[in-house]
């Protein structure tokens, strides 16, 4: 399993190692500021300090204006990103929507609807499967464009190389971006007089639908696609990411990028999130080579820990694999099944 995992990432060919950046430029609009001047900091412990800040007032730092220009074009939805990038492409978000159908068990269908957040590096047409099954169970469907993906790339990209890379700043950035997206994107389904309302997110899309749901409580049922506790921890171990840290180690070790990287960390909000009534689908692989199997677990023992309403799926396969058959079936199934007996 692990030479196959090899085998689907290696075929991508176009990884660039970039140079090592703070993007200290990127933090110039976050809301959250240490209580005290930059003078006398250097980029790293500043960084440090901009983290404890937007952990310790995650509610200002993940907070936002609800836009007033969303825009249903046949299934596309579009609207203005409530964080403000300088990339004019990055700053249009691009939901695809997939309105509930009626089914056997359901006729009618409810006012149940769920956003899809793909993972690093997806194309458009990917978990347009996953959504259409979804609304066939009678639950209403929007997938999600990420920052940096899709329509939203800046032309000289290949890759979204600029949601995850070696410009710290820029990644934090690119979080922050997503998870306001996904709440900007639950006040209009909340406008279209959806009620019940969930999420599904895949690798990189399962830690921004964790910390979206650990700042809105309109999250009650949630899927969580791959799952690990400390961003750097993906990114320095993950087979899929090597080459960004190529670049880090030059400057950082791991220790110190999960300081610089706190404030987009699962672990730091599990609490938050077991302040609200959530029920969740963890699912990880077992021979994963890029969110290794001891970080799904200690997901897993976080939510045991706190007595959280959840299911857990461990799955014999990898990260790659679980796209590929039959995997990607058995994936399919747990995550419908979970949606349909639970939203």
């Amino acid at each position: 399993m692990h030479a196959w995992e090899e085998r689907l990432c290696s075929r991508a060919t176009d990884r660039v190692v970039r140079p090592f950046e703070w993007g200290l430029e990127w933090t110039r609009n976050w809301p959250c500021k240490p209580l005290c001047e930059r003078d006398g900091y250097g980029d790293e412990a500043w960084l440090r300090l901009l983290n404890e800040a937007a952990i310790e007032r995650s509610d200002e730092f993940y907070g936002y204006r609800t836009p007033c220009d969303f825009t249903l074009a046949g299934r596309v939805l579009r609207f203005t990103s409530a964080v403000e990038t300088a990339y004019a492409e990055n700053n249009t978000v691009y939901g695809q929507w997939f309105p509930a159908k009626a089914s056997p068990m359901e006729p009618k269908p409810g006012k149940k609807a769920v956003i899809v957040l793909p993972h690093w590096n997806s194309q458009a047409e990917q978990h347009v499967a996953l959504c259409r099954g979804i609304s066939l169970l009678g639950i209403s469907t929007l997938r999600l464009s990420l920052p940096y993906h899709d329509q939203r790339m800046p032309p000289e990209l290949k890759r979204a190389d600029y949601a995850v890379s070696s410009n710290v700043a820029r990644t934090i950035d690119a979080t922050r971006q997503a998870v306001i997206d996904v709440r900007c994107c639950l006040d209009w389904l909340e406008q279209q007089g959806y009620e019940k309302l969930g999420i599904v997110g895949t690798s990189l899309g399962s830690c921004y639908a964790f910390l979206a749901s650990a700042h809105d409580d309109r999250l009650e049922v949630n899927v969580f696609n791959h799952c690990s506790t400390q961003f750097a921890d993906v990114v320095w171990t993950g087979i899929s990411s090597q080459h960004i840290r190529q670049s880090m180690e030059t400057v950082l070790d791991l220790d110190r990028l999960r300081e610089v990287w706190g404030a987009i960390s699962p672990a730091h909000y599990i609490h938050r999130f077991a302040e609200m009534r959530k029920r969740s689908l963890l699912i990880y692989g077992k021979y994963d080579t890029t969110f290794l199997p001891r970080f799904s677990q200690e997901v897993v023992d976080g939510f045991r820990e706190l007595d959280l309403d959840h299911s857990v799926a461990a799955l014999p396969c990898g990260h790659y694999t679980l796209g590929k058959t039959p995997f990607k079936f058995l994936d399919g199934y747990h995550i419908c099944a979970f949606l349909k007996r639970e939203l």
